[in-house]
């Protein structure tokens, strides 16, 4: 009897580990990066970027504004990078490991490819 309850409490410390939702990361390519149009009314010193991501079938923009101290974003199209897709946000990490959420301006689908008569 002891063993029996033993192991149903075992059983019930482990059952919301394994009910949790997990978020899936996933593979986006970066395909362009533009500066970011503000508004006249908008005073801020710092430089945003729309950027391009394609994941699966979707390419999404987003609205990028590097931290302090950082440079490269302009430089980045063509590379790939690990992305969790939220409903208004997308989540990416940096080199350090830091998680970051961006805002998704637009989505749409990849356009189909076009095939070629001959």
């Amino acid at each position: 009897m002891r063993k029996l309850v033993g192991v149903l409490g075992l059983l019930l410390l482990t059952l919301p580990a394994v009910c949790q939702s997990t978020s899936k990361y996933q593979v986006a390519t970066i395909l362009e990066i533009k500066s970011h149009q503000q508004s006249e009314a908008a005073t801020s010193d710092l430089a945003s970027y729309d950027v391009s991501v394609k994941v699966g079938e979707t390419i999404y923009v987003v609205l990028y504004t590097p931290h302090l101290g950082e440079s490269g974003a302009k430089y980045a199209a063509g590379q790939d990078l690990l992305v969790k897709i939220g409903t208004t946000t997308i989540t990416y990490n940096d080199i350090m490991g830091r998680s970051y959420e961006v805002p998704i301006e637009t989505q749409r689908p990849v356009p189909a490819a076009k095939e070629h008569s001959r």
